[in-house]
């Protein structure tokens, strides 16, 4: 297989051509994935672009993206394959007068009465794909038994027909926002990749990229304030997602510095529990006075 990524270097500038802004430890894990057909644990607070970075990487390399979003109670069906029983009764119904049942077997639970989801999609594709499993974390350990397979073989067992076997190594990459602790053995296939709330220059770079027509020096404000809000002892600190948002809306308002008044009114876009809002504002009265 060739190789998707030729250095880190050419992964920070990829991921920079589509708007993605990685350091060194992204784009770095990144590459070994490729070279090593490992899978990428994405773990770190919500909001902080574990998603984004799969996109990104899609986006960059002119991949198809198939998302497997998980929740509670997901199973094979959803997450790997399943027969189209509807179609199977019709093919049984119209061979009734047939002698053979070995034969109608064969043709119902063959390629054509097989209904793909994004697992088995995933590996059967013919063209370069980027495969991102959502919020794994999400699922009970049990579930994740229905991942390791394709996660170190890239293959899936169907008991009816076989095994299904990667025609292409696909890039799969699995966030988690630590709900939960994932078991060793999921672990043990993935490369680990740690995202964390970045620091206040690369937030400003963000807000400078994302959000157009924006100033550096309104930028710079944003994310300095952004910043000393996270250091409270919050229910939920601001996600970089929250961060644009607020910029974006300070755009709206045509307003080119941040005083207090703005800040206290506007914190609604930041913060999502009133709780965090009053202590927020309490703070900013202080530092923005």
């Amino acid at each position: 297989m060739v190789p998707r990524f030729t250095s880190v270097q050419q992964v920070r500038d990829g991921l920079r051509g589509v708007n993605y802004l990685a350091d060194d430890g992204i784009a770095g894990v990144a590459f070994l994935a490729d070279r090593l057909a490992k899978p990428i644990l994405v773990e770190g607070p919500a909001g902080t672009g574990k998603t984004q970075l799969a996109k990104s990487i899609a986006d960059m390399t002119g991949a198809r993206l198939i998302r497997l979003q998980c929740y509670e109670g997901l199973d094979e069906s959803k997450a790997l394959y399943e027969w189209n029983y509807k179609k199977q009764l019709l093919r049984i119904q119209a061979d009734k007068k047939s002698d053979g049942w070995s034969e109608i077997h064969d043709d119902i639970f063959s390629r054509e009465f097989l209904l793909t989801r994004p697992l088995l999609e995933a590996i059967s594709a013919p063209d370069p794909v980027v495969l991102l499993i959502d919020e794994v974390d999400r699922v009970e350990v049990e579930t994740e038994a229905l991942l390791l397979e394709i996660l170190s073989e890239y293959q899936i067992s169907i008991p009816e027909l076989g095994t299904v076997t990667a025609t292409q190594i696909p890039m799969v990459l699995l966030t988690s926002n630590n709900t939960r602790e994932l078991s060793e053995a999921l672990k043990r296939r993935c490369l680990y990749l740690h995202v964390d709330y970045p620091s206040m220059e690369r937030e400003k770079e963000i807000v400078l990229t994302k959000v157009e027509g924006i100033t550096e020096n309104l930028a710079d404000q944003v994310a300095r304030i952004v910043r000393s809000i996270r250091q409270l002892d919050l229910k939920k600190a601001p996600s970089v997602s929250e961060t644009l948002d607020w910029a974006r809306t300070i755009m709206l308002l045509n307003i080119e510095t941040i005083d207090a008044q703005v800040a206290k009114d506007s914190l609604h876009v930041l913060l999502k529990y009133q709780t965090d809002i009053a202590k927020a504002a309490k703070e900013l009265s202080v530092d923005l006075v």
